[in-house]
């Protein structure tokens, strides 16, 4: 049997992390009919079906499973190959992993002082779009958001996850907020991924919320932005909404926080910790983002 084309086991591999063959398209840069089709090219030519597909959902079979955990093995032993053999005959190369709204917010003001401290590295930075839970394995060093993070891994906590309220003054403008209970006049923006964070933060404070209207967002990102352009009052990250507040185009209504429980950990593997460009971006990441306790 002829081996299957690389470029469909990646295009497998890509859609069976996301469950979806439209965020595959997207981090492939093709559509996701290219992306269909190249699965039911591999399905055919393996005489196996590797995904079920149903209305609204996109689940592994056995077999998809299994083929894909050779596969996660197989392209992270090409690419630290392709990687070392860079390190040993040209420029060394260290592969960042981290949440989108960490790398806005957080890293990239702080991009160019990073590369001018690493001038003979280069970074490859993923921004992945599902929630970093756990270190990838195609990552030299990530930043993941977890209560306990996985065993086997050297483990940096850099601060505590928490949520106050904010929103742009321009809303204060239009309806002043005193009070708790003034938030119930207002639009509150919600998080998708955590849609239970109003409720959870009103009853840290012992209040219920009845708010005028709700808005969702799929991302930390849409939502911070569209409580900047007076949309209504979201639930921000008080550590990564910092150059926000700074900067005025939010302001933070009260003091109470919301502690989440989790945190921000950046986390690396062993045997990668005693490679000198990962020493060096570990410890600019840790004298950066890190807060003392």
């Amino acid at each position: 049997m002829r081996l299957p084309s690389l470029k469909f086991l990646k295009t497998f591999q890509v859609a069976a992390a996301r469950l979806s063959f439209k965020s595959a398209a997207e981090d492939l840069f093709i559509t996701p009919s290219a992306v269909s089709h190249q699965i039911k090219a591999l399905e055919e030519q393996l005489g196996v079906p590797l995904f079920e597909r149903g209305p609204h959902s996109l689940t592994l079979t056995e077999a998809g499973r299994q083929y894909l955990q050779h596969l996660d093995m197989m392209f992270t032993r090409l690419e630290t190959v392709t990687d070392q053999l860079r390190i040993r005959y040209s420029r060394g190369v260290v592969r960042l992993h981290m949440p989108p709204f960490f790398a806005t917010e957080l890293l990239l003001p702080k991009l160019p002082a990073l590369l001018e401290a690493q001038p003979d590295t280069d970074i490859h930075i993923n921004t992945a779009l599902a929630p970093l839970q756990t270190h990838p394995t195609d990552a030299d060093v990530s930043i993941v958001v977890n209560a306990t993070p996985e065993g086997g891994l050297d483990c940096h906590k850099l601060f505590s996850q928490a949520f106050v309220p904010a929103c742009a003054p321009m809303l204060l403008m239009r309806s002043p907020i005193n009070t708790v209970a003034d938030l119930n006049q207002h639009t509150l923006i919600v998080h998708e991924a955590r849609r239970d964070v109003w409720e959870r933060w009103a009853d840290s404070i012992g209040v219920r919320l009845r708010p005028k209207k709700v808005v969702r967002f799929d991302t930390m990102h849409a939502a911070a932005q569209a409580a900047e352009h007076g949309v209504g009052v979201a639930l921000v990250s008080s550590r990564l909404g910092n150059e926000r507040f700074s900067q005025g185009s939010l302001v933070r209504l009260f003091d109470a926080e919301l502690q989440t429980g989790e945190s921000y950990y950046l986390l690396l593997r062993r045997e990668d910790a005693s490679r000198p460009d990962v020493q060096a971006l570990t410890q600019w990441l840790l004298n950066e983002f890190r807060v003392a306790a």
